[in-house]
């Protein structure tokens, strides 16, 4: 049996029983490269070669951790967690609805904008939602549902919008492997190939908010959890809220000019961290706590990164994504239809192992862009079918961002389960429809 599909089977399978993902993905990783006839040594040399790859993004995400700590203690968070409160407590039960809605919306907006207008990615989620899970609670909002909004808006925007990530992802990596592997299209026809299969994303989004969670889940409110020790700090009077709001507001603008014009998320947090210390807001003695605690918040989902490099790693040593390709275009022969349905099932298994959209295209592009033309798919439903197949698993795998980025923030006091309140979630309603949308299409474009 392929190596790939035993490696990526065997790691949803541990996850969903509640393995945890970084062993569920070891041990995964080690079958996988045994299976492959790797040896032992080999399997492990190619795990730990890919753990290197990830040691940058576990160090962003503590960082991010550390900003979001300083927020908090800042009393920023608290300001806007009390004008919420004051808002849940003063409507009647149709209000609080239209509240519910409202939040929603502005998280699906920031979500959006993370990826296109102002190219955070998942730094704003450690920010933004642990300081809104008290109001959730009040509202009974069902954290499932805000899991799919972030998702929906970390994932589709770079699908179909050509700006921040979406540039990268649609032009520099989506259009450049397409026409290196000899499909002659234009980079700006790129987008509206995708449309069809962002629509598919909106739907599942649809039925996920309307549908599947609308309605009331009840939280518990602990005073020890991590969401609330992080707005710890004593109740502001009216100068020091107009201090910490400018502070505040100064420090996120600067924290995402030196993102954006450094590439990296570890000089825009580390940013942020020492302006909220220039303006005094935290002070200079308790920097290490901070740090520590940012550490601690963001630890799990960095080392699950460096374990999916690791895991990533020996998937590719194996060479069986390649066989796995060629069996199937053996299988298709020149059956539209049939073909479609394997490219995209094909591309969901391996970004569902890699977890990365960003990293999966290069692969699937050198054997689908001439699996497709052989079997005669115009060039915008090549586009449709190599862009849906490499976003395919983003949404739904233990390993990405977009699921992981959602955790962080949902699980802040312990009440959001990683596999089952964020990746069963988001597989279900967007990788469900991307396969549909996506083969729908490949046939008509």
């Amino acid at each position: 049996m392929n190596a790939v599909i035993i490696g990526v089977l065997l790691m949803l399978g541990l996850t969903l029983f509640r393995v945890n993902v970084i062993v569920a993905m070891t041990i995964s990783a080690m079958v996988a490269g045994l299976s492959a006839g790797l040896g032992l040594s080999d399997t492990l040399n190619a795990f730990n070669s890919g753990l290197s790859g990830g040691a940058e993004i576990a160090l962003s995400y503590a960082m991010l951790g550390a900003f979001a700590v300083a927020i908090s203690k800042s009393g920023l968070t608290q300001i806007l967690a009390d004008k919420l409160l004051s808002l849940v407590h003063g409507n009647q039960q149709n209000s609080s609805q239209l509240l519910s809605m409202l939040i929603m919306v502005i998280i699906l907006g920031c979500s959006v904008a993370s990826q296109n207008l102002i190219p955070v990615h998942i730094a704003f989620i450690p920010i933004l939602i642990p300081p809104l899970l008290v109001i959730f609670n009040q509202l009974n909002i069902d954290r499932r549902a805000i899991a799919c909004i972030l998702t929906f808006g970390l994932a589709t925007s770079y699908m179909v919008l050509p700006y921040g990530f979406g540039g990268i992802y649609l032009y520099s990596i989506l259009h450049k492997n397409l026409v290196d592997n000899g499909l002659e299209i234009v980079n700006t026809q790129v987008p509206y190939a995708m449309v069809i299969p962002a629509l598919g994303m909106l739907a599942g989004l649809i039925v996920a908010v309307f549908v599947s969670y609308r309605k009331k889940r009840n939280y518990s409110y602990n005073e020890s959890s991590q969401a609330n020790e992080l707005t710890d700090k004593p109740r502001l009077n009216d100068a020091e809220k107009r201090k910490v709001i400018v502070a505040g507001t100064l420090a996120i603008i600067c924290s995402l000019l030196a993102q954006n014009v450094s590439g990296s998320m570890i000089l825009g947090g580390l940013v942020g961290v020492m302006m909220f210390s220039l303006f005094g807001i935290v002070k200079w003695d308790q920097s290490s706590d901070v740090f520590s605690r940012g550490v601690a918040m963001m630890a799990m989902i960095g080392f699950i990164m460096i374990s999916a490099q690791g895991f990533a790693s020996v998937m590719k040593e194996t060479g069986d994504v390649a066989s796995l390709v060629s069996a199937c275009a053996e299988f298709v022969g020149e059956n539209k239809p049939l073909a479609a349905a394997m490219i995209l099932l094909v591309g969901l298994l391996i970004t569902m192992g890699i977890g990365s959209s960003f990293s999966t295209v290069p692969i699937i592009a050198t054997l689908f862009v001439p699996l497709s033309m052989e079997v005669g798919f115009s060039a915008m439903a090549t586009v449709a079918l190599v862009g849906t197949a490499g976003a395919l698993g983003d949404a739904g795998s233990p390993a990405s961002d977009s699921t992981l980025g959602p955790t962080s923030g949902l699980n802040a006091d312990g009440q959001h389960d990683h596999i089952w309140d964020s990746v069963v979630p988001t597989f279900i309603h967007f990788n469900i429809p991307l396969l549909i949308f996506g083969w729908i299409a490949a046939m008509v474009l």
